[in-house]
């Protein structure tokens, strides 16, 4: 079978082409620019020019494909039934998708296909931690306006459970909460992460406004960056509570906070 992944250079994205390859399996990533993800992705793999923002050019890149990952992004929601009507007549069988945090018309359209699906639900990936990379290098300094615990998951994790749920029988219909196995607050983490860096890091709070200023600096528009801060400020129970899913799908425990800095230490 043959495995179309989406966003196959993003954050989950690359650690799903990954796990494909590492059990066997024939695998087509979907990206932007196939000369720069030949050297981030595992070879062997089909790579393929394109954005499933855009399903309309994309019945090449479906065809003889049985499994599809889908990765909710920005601009997905107005194509996204397209995306998946067109997988559906191409023959996919089996679809995993990772939600955008709620169950919106993509995820709605994915479960409405007719074909096997599993939707995927983290909770924070750790890889957020990486906006604080510059801050860290220039002056040792974490700022954030608040310092709740989040039950933070490693993306390799979300990987695996989307692999297991594609390969394996059993996970039809099924939306999976996943989280990391600890509930961690910015501070806690940030201990965590001087240690693998080997370096003192600080926490300065900053005002609920100040943190909504900052996002918008990066393009975010204010309705969105309301509503990202505003989880922040009032995390949901799902958002702060370690549940062991990804210990049940695939047999192993949940990496660590502390493993996912070790293997990022020297970005900081």
């Amino acid at each position: 079978m043959t495995i179309l992944v989406t966003g196959a250079t993003g954050n989950t994205g690359r650690h799903v082409v990954a796990e494909l390859v590492r059990r066997g399996q024939r695998v087509r990533a979907l990206t932007r620019n196939p000369a720069a993800a030949a050297a981030k992705l595992p070879p062997g793999v089909d790579l393929v020019a394109g954005t499933h923002t855009a399903p309309d050019t994309l019945d090449a890149a479906l065809a003889g494909v049985s499994g599809l990952h889908i990765t909710v992004t920005a601009g997905l929601a107005a194509v996204g039934a397209e995306l998946v009507q067109r997988a559906v007549e191409a023959g996919v069988r089996r679809m995993t998708i990772v939600w955008g945090g709620g169950v919106g018309p993509v995820e709605q359209a994915v479960a409405a296909s007719g074909v096997e699906w599993t939707r995927l639900e983290p909770q924070e990936f750790m890889s957020n931690t990486l906006n604080w990379i510059d801050s860290i290098r220039v002056e040792g300094v974490v700022r954030e306006p608040y310092d709740f615990p989040s039950a933070i998951v490693h993306e390799a994790d979300i990987a695996a459970v989307a692999v297991t749920a594609l390969l394996e029988d059993g996970h039809a219909g099924r939306a999976y909460n996943l989280t990391g196995p600890q509930s961690l607050t910015p501070r806690e983490r940030i201990s965590i992460l001087a240690r693998a860096v080997g370096r003192d890091i600080t926490f300065a709070a900053i005002t609920h406004e100040q943190a909504i200023e900052r996002l918008m600096a990066t393009g975010v528009p204010r309705a969105d960056a309301e509503y990202v801060i505003g989880w922040y400020a009032a995390p949901t129970a799902e958002a702060t509570t370690v549940v062991d899913t990804v210990e049940k799908v695939t047999g192993r425990p949940a990496r660590t906070f502390e493993e996912w800095a070790n293997e990022h230490a020297d970005r900081f």
